[in-house]
């Protein structure tokens, strides 16, 4: 079905012959005696309808539908003056209700109390659409487990295919889990990332990360990719977009956060608790914020914080406060424009939390504990929580394609001398 604007002349034609048709209806049914020619049409197309929304284990409903719509029995009834339209609604709409999921209950229950045949006719064909989307969307849900297993063993062959051609073709997701395993080791002994620290946990001499946790290290160094510098790993190139928009989702956070603290150190609790003042603060910094990049990043915030400051006046004139003295308005536009700088404590502080939640939401046990939420990011928690929920989604289906060949790469990063067949110690995703 097509969608026509609601103000365009296509919407309103076809809204006016709908009512032409329903108005039409409405006459056949109260002219004397009544003509029954499109009702009897349309309680074909219902029950059509109905027979659509049932499952193939429905025989005897099938049968009953079936006998009680039987069109041609309908017909001659109404060509004789025998026929019970009301009593064929009732029995409709008796049908609806039991094949009706939960939320459509009340909208059922609402036809009952129509006593005018063209309006009721025209209603059950509305919330006939609605069951028939519900239907729809069960369905999409009921197979969506096996259309993904579908796509995930496609997209598996169709890259060993590509592999099997091009020898090297892996190799800059090689380097990427390289470098992940390197810091994944460091972090384990305390050390800087660097490529002895993986040969020294080779060696033995160090404690060997585990499998999963060099592949979450890999995973989390994407949200810190620095563009034109390295190579994306092969892996990852149809990702790559969405990847993209999470770390610039990332960072417009970060920055979104850094700028609600450092306002709140200066301004102070009472400011913050006033009815839509943060929501104000978010809004603007996200739109000014829209896209950042490095290079506008000092201009953005120089913006941000001029819109800050009259934020914030607005709301302590409003509450009745004192307004800042010029010595903290300097403070604060400095506090805000310093955020532009990658090495800022307070906004170095935040990404760290940032992506340390965000390293729980891709572990395999979640991030379910609502009280243990990163301090200073109460104010971003949605946000945080759908982007997390974002980076989940990707990283979940691009672990189901690729494990395998992440094992495969991992088990000659990590074991270099173990035998090829032998799968001792290395676990699996």
């Amino acid at each position: 079905m097509v969608n026509f604007s609601p103000f365009s002349l296509e919407n309103r034609v076809k809204e006016t012959l709908h009512k032409a048709f329903w108005d039409s209806l409405k006459e056949q049914i109260s002219a004397s005696p009544p003509d029954y020619t499109q009702a009897i049409q349309l309680l074909q197309e219902i029950k059509e309808a109905l027979l659509s929304l049932l499952l193939p284990r429905h025989n005897q409903l099938r049968s009953q539908i079936e006998e009680a719509l039987d069109v041609e029995l309908i017909r001659q009834e109404a060509e004789h003056g025998a026929l019970d339209i009301r009593g064929l609604t009732t029995y409709i709409l008796d049908t609806m209700a039991m094949l009706c999921a939960p939320v459509r209950d009340e909208d059922v229950q609402g036809l009952q109390s129509l006593s005018d045949p063209a309006q009721l006719l025209r209603e059950i064909f509305r919330v006939l659409d609605l069951m028939k989307t519900d239907m729809l969307n069960f369905s999409i849900q009921s197979l969506r487990p096996h259309l993904r297993d579908h796509s995930i063993q496609y997209e598996q062959k169709k890259f060993q295919e590509l592999v099997d051609k091009l020898p090297n073709s892996l190799d800059h997701t090689t380097e990427w889990l390289r470098e992940a395993a390197a810091e994944a080791s460091a972090s384990l002994s305390g050390s800087q990332p660097h490529s002895a620290a993986l040969q020294g946990a080779v060696g033995g001499s160090t404690a060997l990360p585990s499998l999963t946790s060099v592949l979450n290290q890999g995973y989390m160094n994407l949200l810190c990719w620095e563009p034109g510098q390295k190579e994306y790993p092969e892996t990852l190139l149809m990702d790559q977009a969405r990847l993209q928009e999470v770390q610039a989702q990332v960072n417009q956070l970060s920055v979104t956060a850094a700028v609600l603290l450092v306002t709140s150190g200066t301004c102070g609790s009472a400011l913050f608790g006033s009815p839509g003042f943060v929501a104000r603060l978010k809004l603007v910094t996200k739109v000014l914020s829209e896209g950042l990049s490095c290079t506008r990043c000092e201009e953005a915030l120089q913006d941000i914080s001029d819109q800050v400051l009259q934020e914030v006046s607005r709301a302590l004139s409003q509450l009745g406060y004192p307004a800042l003295t010029s010595d903290k308005c300097a403070s604060l536009k400095g506090q805000i424009k310093s955020i532009a700088d990658k090495g800022n404590a307070v906004r170095h502080v935040i990404e760290q939390r940032i992506l340390l939640f965000l390293s729980h939401f891709i572990s395999p046990d979640g991030w379910n504990s609502q009280k243990d939420f990163p301090k200073g990011l109460d104010a971003i928690q949605e946000e945080l929580q759908e982007v997390g929920r974002r980076f989940r989604s990707v990283i979940h289906h691009n672990r189901q394609v690729f494990g395998p060949c992440y094992l495969g790469i991992l088990k000659k990063v990590l074991f270099p001398e173990a035998e090829p067949e032998s799968d001792a110690g290395t676990g699996s995703f």
